[in-house]
């Protein structure tokens, strides 16, 4: 919206809306305090003369992509999602473009204060992972466009999958702590009593049979904690890289573990790597499946699909 100093109009400025929208309950105990110190924080931090900002509590699962779509029909120019990958995944979901999603507007951009725990898609993105810092990185972000993912028509922005990782993802999501150390703790737990299935993945020019560990779709290149799954995924070639570890990664899960964090898992030879656009998944039997590291009910086979340029995001400004 256009506002005009004591209506002269050689002192004209463009001020841009942006709303922030808070989940309260997502991250650690800790993190979640500092969620009540926020809306101050950004008043102080937030360039005014920019920015015109609205601030709003997500109630329950869903509001936050409710709140989403209200700002985009407003035409808001950008939504901030205060949270983790699950807050992130919400908002989208009321600004993406395309594929019949019930959207209000692609014209909005959506930002990033991570505050959860695994804070992929803000990591991928090099948002800084401090609210300060993030909330200092709007005063100087431009948008860009994005590619965005869908598993049986549930949007994933970051990565969706089965196998160990969903194991883990739905015992994680059952705990009462947060956190890495209560993830890695649930690693532990359940490595030694999974047992790997057999996939079929056909599409794209693909037709792959594997008796894999787990198969993660990457659209980012990490699960979050800069444990990157998928080292050289990107979110604008319109693709998904496809990472199906072996059946006996369990031989080599120190090594595996240690190039996760490296940046090197895709070298290592219990790892396939494939790409494509859109593909099917055939499993042998419903199992637990995973989006952008939140268990979901998913049916036995799963057709996966990325939507190219389907969201916009706030990122530093390149030059």
């Amino acid at each position: 919206m256009y506002l005009c100093s004591r209506f002269n109009l050689h002192n004209c400025v463009l001020m841009k809306n942006i709303a922030f929208i808070i989940n309260p309950v997502s991250g650690s105990k800790e993190t979640q305090k500092e969620k009540r110190k926020l809306p101050k924080l950004i008043m102080q931090l937030l360039d005014k003369e920019q920015w015109l900002p609205n601030i709003a509590f997500t109630e329950y699962a869903g509001h936050a992509t409710e709140l989403a779509r209200q700002y985009a029909r407003m035409g808001f120019d950008a939504v901030v999602a205060v949270g983790g990958d699950g807050t992130v995944n919400e908002v989208a979901k009321g600004l993406v473009r395309g594929n019949g999603l019930p959207v209000m507007g692609y014209g909005t951009a959506l930002g990033i204060i991570p505050m959860g725990s695994g804070n992929g898609f803000a990591r991928h993105l090099n948002v800084p992972i401090r609210p300060q810092k993030a909330i200092e990185m709007l005063n100087r972000s431009e948008p860009i466009s994005v590619d965005y993912g869908l598993a049986n028509g549930k949007l994933f922005v970051s990565t969706c999958g089965t196998g160990f990782d969903a194991v883990v993802a739905e015992h994680f999501a059952g705990s009462n702590k947060r956190g890495f150390m209560t993830y890695f703790q649930n690693v532990l737990h359940d490595i030694f009593s999974y047992t790997p299935q057999t996939y079929h993945i056909v599409g794209d020019g693909l037709d792959v049979t594997h008796k894999a560990f787990l198969i993660t779709f990457a659209n980012a290149n990490q699960w979050g904690y800069e444990a990157l799954i998928a080292p050289k995924a990107s979110m604008q070639d319109g693709k998904m890289d496809i990472m199906l570890v072996s059946s006996h990664a369990i031989l080599g899960s120190a090594s595996l573990a240690l190039r996760l964090f490296a940046g090197s898992i895709d070298d290592s030879h219990f790892m396939n790597t494939l790409r494509a656009k859109e593909v099917t998944l055939e499993r042998e039997e419903a199992a637990p499946f995973h989006i952008d590291g939140d268990p979901v009910e998913m049916e036995k086979d799963i057709h996966i699909k990325i939507v190219a340029d389907g969201l916009r995001v706030l990122v530093e400004k390149r030059f």
